[in-house]
């Protein structure tokens, strides 16, 4: 059985899907560019199919949890295909598997079309990086390669705490120490809690979920370290509301004034379908200037986009402005820069100013 998951997951790699997913009475699906296609030349997958394998891929220990909890995330590893992030599930009674395939060789930021500023903010001595976007938007290959990219030129002691472990880094400069939540340590909560006494320079969260895991790593950056996270939000307004309304009422004000003293950016990002095959990353950034960080102090959330259009000059760039720029460089269609925006009218409008009008010369 072991041999079916590895063909299915070579077939997926050929294909240069992102993702396999196997569900009962159903072919395998892939998903190629953010679209699903079904492998129609494999039989319906059937319940002792995806019994036999999940126990190939998921360790005694796991397959126990899994059907405790009747959910699981895992990461699984095999020299012909590399590594994978798992997700097993229960559906209607049925065994459901997702597969999201990893790189096999992390590539470095400029090739995975990331702004040159994401190297900058990388090697910060200090502060708190926000790496954000919707499920399938790249974000932890993004910060899996800003770690890279200190690796490569820093020496810095790192600790990861993630769920699963996705990329595996090998010490360069930098000494990295990787734990996995569920077998490594029991939570985010409890891991970032103790993780200050093992001396970290740089400290990555792989998802900041609840109230205790973000009060934690503000606080952590108010202690000089340099701390990563990512949030399941669509741009930077949405992140430092999502930040803030997480907290008691009265505990907000607080937590604003802390936020705007430690943030040092935040890069919200969405994959678009390239012209020709693939997908390019559409970056927002927003760094906390002096004027952000006002605005964030003050509860001015609203006037952070303005902000940012206004501070092209320093790196920032709002997600219409990164979109426009894709599609006057012939790199995604209009159709599907539109589709990913956060504001498809205003898109509509830059793209109509910045294209220049043809007339006929018929």
């Amino acid at each position: 059985m072991g041999t079916q998951i590895i063909s299915l997951l070579k077939t997926a790699q050929e294909m240069s899907a992102s993702d396999l997913h196997l569900n009962i009475d159903r072919p395998p699906i892939v998903r190629i560019d953010g679209r699903l296609k079904r492998l129609e030349h494999y039989p319906d997958m059937e319940q002792s199919t995806l019994q036999e394998i999940l126990e190939e891929v998921a360790s005694p220990d796991q397959i126990n949890k899994f059907y405790e909890r009747r959910e699981l995330d895992f990461s699984y590893e095999n020299v012909e295909v590399g590594r994978c992030r798992v997700n097993a599930c229960i559906q209607q009674g049925s065994i459901s598997l997702a597969f999201r395939l990893l790189m096999l060789v992390l590539s470095p930021l400029e090739e995975l079309g990331l702004p040159e500023i994401y190297g900058d903010l990388s090697l910060k001595p200090r502060g708190l990086i926000l790496v954000t976007g919707p499920t399938g938007s790249g974000k932890s290959t993004s910060m899996a390669a800003m770690i890279n990219y200190i690796n490569n030129n820093q020496e810095r002691y790192i600790l990861t705490i993630e769920d699963p472990i996705e990329y595996v880094h090998k010490d360069n400069k930098s000494v990295i120490i990787q734990r996995n939540v569920g077998d490594d340590t029991e939570s985010f909560n409890d891991a970032l809690k103790h993780t200050l006494r093992h001396d970290p320079d740089v400290i990555v969260v792989g998802e900041m979920r609840d109230l205790i895991t973000i009060s934690t790593a503000i606080s952590a950056a108010e202690t000089g370290h340099l701390v990563f996270g990512t949030l399941h939000t669509i741009d930077a307004v949405e992140t430092i509301d999502r930040i803030v309304d997480v907290f008691p009422a009265g505990q907000q004000e607080q937590i604003k004034l802390q936020l705007s003293q430690v943030l040092l950016a935040v890069l919200s990002q969405t994959l678009v379908p390239r012209i020709g095959g693939g997908r390019a990353p559409a970056c927002e950034i927003m760094l906390c200037t002096t004027a952000v960080k006002h605005l964030i102090r003050d509860g001015q959330t609203h006037q952070l986009q303005n902000s940012m259009q206004l501070g092209r000059g320093e790196g920032m760039r709002t997600l219409n402005q990164s979109l426009s720029e894709l599609v006057e460089a012939n790199i995604v269609s209009i159709d599907d820069a539109i589709h990913h925006s956060n504001d498809p009218v205003v898109l509509s409008d830059m793209n109509r100013l910045s294209t220049p009008i043809v007339t006929s010369t018929f």
